[in-house]
């Protein structure tokens, strides 16, 4: 037996009608409570009847209720409001801090054995997802009501870091929307290297050279640490000079080059390429702020990050090193996740900020709107039979399967929940 399974039998109330406390009474609940996730009771506020009497507390939950005196709770007075102990099996009685005796209820034997196999079935697992083989018999209702609460909280906690950022830069968007573009810009493999980038390189120092390109490669490439061998090409060697004027004038300290990664990526991921197309985006990000927060059409906010790197990308993707001509611009897959990763966290935020629920919606209107991603996860989704066709559903897969599959809260889970009752009648 688990806690946790006790508190969600509890918490649905998965237990038969007519239930007795340890010492003969009859219980009632009323409420159960709200269920708390942090030290204390583990359920705030349920209402229960003893006999003829009302009574309003905390609810606290264990195995074995001899548990109450082994977790110290006897001395604790935040479990002096505990009207009921929820036990597995009583081994027992308890009291509170002052000496009382605390009502107990036994679980065992009034809830059906169905749920506890399907759970430790779940638990047992070692499918891809726990309940893999049996996720196709939830019905549509309960799965895309589901999906839909996932993706709220995929946003949301992609909304917290936004507000982090906000925070630390007194509310400034523009610095934000720098430090967030970097940090999606290095598309994982390189997105510590993009974040200690521009943490070292503050955008202020950029904004004040904003409608210069060149200057803006030089202090991008400068900061990266990748200009400081001598070089064969005219362009690179003009970079590193105006560098070394801008890096006294901001007194700069470049990152390690060995930080970024070139291994086992095709060269239209090379860092070299993505800091040039990041500094095209930062070139043109005074415009791309400004309409962030005015468009309601997906294909703006593509065109926005669509910036082509300047004219020496499109024979190189290092220094010194040319390739068949290309105009180097990012493509269709990475400019959506920076509409995901990027444009719908600070919409929420900044919709929240204004109070106007318009900008809040389109935050998820857009995800609606942009194709589904496609790596190794969403397609095992997909091959599951789920629906992958847009990123609204891709995000909230993703989330699904990072913070519930694979921590196996199958308890947490209304698609779990509902495959946990399979069998009771």
């Amino acid at each position: 037996m688990t806690e946790e399974f006790l508190h969600y039998i509890w918490q649905y109330r998965l237990y038969k009608p007519d239930l007795f406390l340890a010492s003969g009474e009859q219980v009632e609940v009323l409420h159960p409570g709200t269920h708390n996730r942090d030290s204390g009771p583990d359920f705030f506020n349920a209402k229960i009847r003893i006999g003829e009497t009302i009574w309003a507390g905390n609810i606290e939950i264990h195995i074995l209720s001899s548990d109450w005196n082994r977790h110290k709770h006897q001395h604790d007075l935040s479990y002096d409001n505990v009207i009921l102990h929820v036990v597995w099996r009583q081994d027992d009685q308890v009291h509170r801090k002052d000496g009382s005796l605390i009502p107990t209820l036994e679980l065992d034997g009034l809830y059906n054995r169905n749920s506890w196999k399907n759970y430790l079935h779940f638990m047992e697992s070692q499918q891809w997802i726990p309940c893999e083989s049996m996720i196709n018999t939830v019905d549509a209702f309960t799965l895309n009501l589901w999906i839909d609460r996932v993706l709220i909280e995929r946003l949301e906690r992609k909304a917290l870091q936004v507000e982090h950022i906000l925070s630390i830069s007194n509310n400034d968007w523009a610095n934000t929307f720098y430090q967030l573009l970097a940090q999606n810009m290095g598309f994982k493999l390189n997105n510590q290297a993009f974040g200690l980038l521009a943490q070292s390189l503050p955008y202020q120092f950029l904004a004040k050279h904003a409608n210069d390109l060149f200057q803006i490669e030089a202090m991008v490439f400068g900061q990266a640490g990748l200009l400081e061998n001598p070089f064969l090409d005219d362009y690179p060697s003009k970079l590193k000079k105006e560098y070394e004027f801008l890096k006294t004038k901001f007194d700069l300290t470049p990152i390690d080059a060995h930080l970024w990664r070139f291994m086992r990526l095709h060269p239209g991921n090379f860092p070299t390429l993505r800091l040039a197309q990041f500094a095209a985006i930062i070139h043109q990000s005074s415009s791309i702020i400004s309409q962030l927060f005015d468009s309601d059409d997906v294909k703006t906010y593509c065109n926005l990050f669509s910036s082509r790197a300047s004219a020496y990308w499109d024979t190189h993707y290092v220094f010194d090193k040319s390739s068949s001509p290309k105009k180097k611009t990012l493509g269709v897959q990475s400019i959506d996740l920076l509409i995901i990763n990027l444009v719908a966290p600070i919409l929420l935020v900044y919709g929240r900020r204004k109070s106007d629920n318009k900008l809040t919606e389109r935050a998820v209107d857009i995800l609606m709107q942009l194709k589904g991603e496609d790596n190794s996860i969403i397609r095992k989704w997909g091959n599951l039979g789920l629906d992958v066709s847009t990123a609204a559903n891709t995000q909230a897969l993703l989330e699904l399967k990072s913070n519930y599959c694979d921590r196996k809260k199958c308890l947490e889970c209304q698609i779990g929940n509902q495959l946990l009752k399979i069998g009771e009648k």
